[in-house]
């Protein structure tokens, strides 16, 4: 979701926006929309709010502000009210700091001038949550009273007419009247007639008075606000002004610590905050990108390279080839535009029309006793969790949403350059962490033996093969190939700590990436995944940690930095960055972007070394860069996803039925499949099912294992497997100290294996994979060993075991 922006304040205006107010130890700071009208700033939950809860209101006329840091300032009212508050970047903060200094010295001058005018009608400002029609409104109403007073007064003249010609046909009368006993009464009609017309007069009087006084003083003060208004677009003008001379002035300062030689200088005028990723280009050249240093994340700057990279004469092309070989232009176009196998063409094959919806997601309430009663008599290590908090799609399967941008591999297969293709691998690796972002649902473990088939052949080139092969501690082998030119593959183990608020889960295991065409073969782990909020508020997914891939055939290696999440920091959120360099350490491509939106690379035109900005006095390196230009951006998400798991497009086909799939497949696993059709009382039925089914297919093969290794001891090694506690599929309780269940499985707070009690080792061997020393890393990891796509093909899944 996408904030909106805020407007420049502008005297007299209505300013509003999101702002980030501190509410508590527990919560911290929520995002809450800021409304500042008429001298009074107040907040709501969401906008939807302003026409009938506001959730406070302080008055800007007593209020002192302060400044605490780039992001960070306090409102507050002499002691009742204070607001601890912290806007997206040091730019928004100006905005607000601006806009509430005016309001608040236009409230106390407007508070002063009423005072001193003595009006005795004033105008209240407008209740909190009025929108920028308030000011309207005001005038509105001053013109409805401005009209009453002309209606009294022309009720007024009617009467003074209507009374003034009888007083006048009263007095015609008494001259012509004789004296006589008629005289008395025609006086005393004259007297009557005549008090009429002097009350009519009076009234007409004072209403003209009231009148006169309105219009007076709403004159008045209409010509001090219009004054006042003028004096402020001057102040407003004057303090723009210092602050593009102080804007000029601190980039000059920043160049000359940069150390750069006098022509490269050639400054932005303008540049973004850091929420925004990178700077606006200046009017010299539009090729010029500046972006901002980022505080004890970023370990480097990169600054707009000098002109000259960007002209495309022949002497000056030809002299930065033979030094950097391609321009950032032909990265991102000459690959493409060389190879005629472009995604373009896929559209044009006969493809398979996938599901693009699945049933939503029951609204079911959690019941704690509804769990805690089905506990009731069991061994602590035997009870199942429900799958309230699972999504119907298993580990295997989310293992394989890591290949929704496969188009990436394909660009990188078709790269010339090591280094370029470098990018497009490490772009591939941050995309996989863009499903993650909504996905607070915990997905299957698999059973010992499942497996999962991904064919997309005909629409992406690629198909992939993932096995559970090991059970404790759970390991699950992917193997993935493509026809473009590129080989995936990858064994992850998952190890997690519970810290009380949050749960750090750590995959443990490299992943392979193997391009055919250059024999170019990357390596890379995955960085750790916290799921925040486990006990107490909503929980939400960070990443954070550092990934470096390593080509083994040049020497060539990319370091990325996932920056975690901090309430008090400037950064973006979910910021990346990273630099690929070859074997020498040169630096040839900066990335920079989110894990969740996009990524962008440009290209190293020169780099030295800064001041020490660094943490600890270190030193950081300046980067002169080329424009940089987006890699990768992530795709929308489906409509109405918030009621499907927020799945993507390809999650919503990944448990999609196929009648070619062999037996052990995710796609035929009967409790997951309830659990996609909203029938949840059954899915925790057949998951019990098979978790009980699993404990004793395992306890059958330890005992065949204990045959084997020691036959005399048959009955007693017997006696001890049935009387150690297993575990099944990882989704029992541990005894360990027992987090709230309405939050996560406990079979991830821990990796515990099998109580030592037991002696023997399970002699499980995985189907399709084989286990095997891995030469490049030196771990022990399962490779795939073929037969999988042969076996479909032939309809032969006689050696499948039946674990479903």
């Amino acid at each position: 979701m996408s904030e909106p922006k805020a407007p420049t304040p502008t005297p007299g205006d209505t300013y509003k926006g999101w702002l980030f107010k501190w509410t508590n130890y527990i919560k911290g700071y929520q995002r809450r929309w800021f409304v500042l009208s008429n001298g009074l700033l107040s907040y709501y939950r969401t906008q939807a709010e302003m026409g009938h809860t506001c959730r406070g209101t302080i008055n800007l006329a007593t209020a002192n502000i302060v400044v605490e840091d780039s992001c960070n300032f306090i409102i507050s009212n002499g002691g009742a009210q204070t607001y601890h508050l912290k806007a997206s970047s040091e730019v928004e903060r100006q905005r607000w700091i601006t806009a509430l200094e005016l309001a608040k010295a236009k409230a106390v001058r407007m508070q002063a001038e009423s005072d001193d005018s003595g009006d005795e009608c004033p105008m209240s400002p407008p209740p909190a949550g009025q929108s920028g029609a308030s000011r309207n409104s005001e005038v509105q109403s001053t013109l409805r009273t401005l009209g009453s007073k002309v209606e009294d007064l022309s009720t007024c003249n009617d009467l003074i007419a209507k009374h003034g010609s009888a007083l006048q046909r009263s007095l015609s009368e008494l001259e012509g009247v004789k004296l006589g006993g008629d005289t008395g009464d025609k006086i005393r009609q004259v007297t009557e007639r005549a008090t009429l017309f002097r009350i009519t007069s009076n009234a007409m009087i004072n209403t003209c008075r009231d009148f006169l006084a309105l219009a007076q003083a709403h004159s008045k003060r209409w010509q001090k606000a219009l004054q006042a208004e003028r004096e402020q677009r001057v102040r407003l003008e004057e303090t723009l002004e210092q602050l593009a001379k102080q804007h000029n002035h601190l980039e000059r300062a920043f160049r000359g610590a940069t150390v750069l030689p006098a022509s490269q200088s050639n400054p932005a005028t303008d540049s973004k905050g850091p929420s925004s990723g990178k700077g606006d280009a200046s009017d010299e050249d539009d090729e010029n990108e500046f972006f901002d240093a980022m505080e004890d994340v970023q370990e480097f700057i990169t600054v707009p390279a000098d002109p000259k990279y960007h002209r495309r004469s022949g002497s000056n092309v030809s002299g930065i080839s033979s030094e950097i070989g391609m321009d950032d232009q032909s990265l991102d176009e000459q690959s493409l535009a060389s190879n005629p196998e472009s995604p373009q063409p896929q559209e044009l094959e006969p493809v398979k029309k996938r599901r693009t919806r699945i049933p939503d997601k029951p609204n079911y309430s959690l019941n704690l006793w509804s769990i805690m009663k089905n506990c009731i008599g069991k061994e602590l290590s035997k009870i199942p969790m429900p799958v309230n908090f699972n999504e119907p799609i298993s580990m295997l399967q989310r293992l394989s949403e890591d290949l929704e941008y496969s188009e990436l591999l394909d660009k990188a297969a078709k790269c010339q350059s090591s280094l370029e293709q470098l990018c497009y691998v490490a772009a591939f690796t941050v995309s996989s962490y863009s499903t993650t972002v909504h996905r607070t649902g915990k997905p299957f473990n698999p059973l010992l033996g499942e497996t999962f088939e991904l064919d997309r052949r005909y629409e992406s080139g690629y198909r992939s093969l993932c096995e559970q092969v090991s059970h404790h501690p759970p390991a699950a082998a992917h193997h993935a190939i493509s026809e473009r030119g590129w080989t995936l593959r990858q064994e992850i183990t998952l190890a997690s700590k519970f810290r009380g608020k949050y749960l750090s889960i750590m995959p443990l295991g490299s992943i392979h990436c193997i391009f055919e065409k250059s024999n170019n073969h990357y390596t890379w782990k995955k960085v750790t995944t916290t799921v925040h909020n486990i006990i107490v508020g909503k929980l939400w997914i960070d990443q954070s940690g550092e990934i470096d891939i390593i080509n083994h055939q040049t020497g060539d290696r990319c370091h990325l930095k996932f920056a975690p999440y901090s309430y008090f920091s400037r950064d973006v959120a979910r910021k990346v960055t990273g630099v690929v360099a070859d074997k020498e350490g040169k630096a040839h491509y900066v990335l920079s972007g989110t894990w969740d939106e996009k990524m962008e690379f440009s290209r190293v035109m020169q780099s030295s070394r800064g001041g020490e900005n660094g943490t600890e006095g270190r030193q950081k390196t300046v980067y002169q860069t080329l424009k940089a230009r987006e890699i990768w951006k992530k795709n929308p998400l489906p409509d109405g996803a918030e009621n499907m798991y927020y799945f993507s497009d390809l999650a919503l086909t990944l448990n999609e039925q196929e009648d070619s799939v062999a037996p052990t497949d995710s796609r035929r696993r009967p409790d997951q499949r309830l659990m996609e059709q909203g029938r949840w009382e059954e899915a925790n039925a057949e998951k019990q099912r098979l978790e009980e089914k699993q404990r004793s297919v395992r306890r059958e093969r330890e005992r065949e294992a204990a045959r084997t290794a020691n036959p005399t001891d048959e009955t007693v090694i017997e006696d001890s497997i049935n009387d150690t506690p297993l575990k099944t599929d990882g989704e029992e309780i541990i005894s360990e100290p027992i987090e709230t269940p309405e939050k996560i499985d406990a079979e991830e707070t821990t990796s515990s294996d099998i109580s030592s009690s037991s002696a023997h080792q399970d002699n499980y061997r995985a189907l399709w994979f084989e286990r095997t020393d891995d030469p490049l890393t030196g771990e022990q990891t399962h490779v795939y060993k073929g037969g999988y796509w042969e076996a479909k093909d032939h309809g032969s899944w006689e050696i499948c075991p039946d674990i479903f």
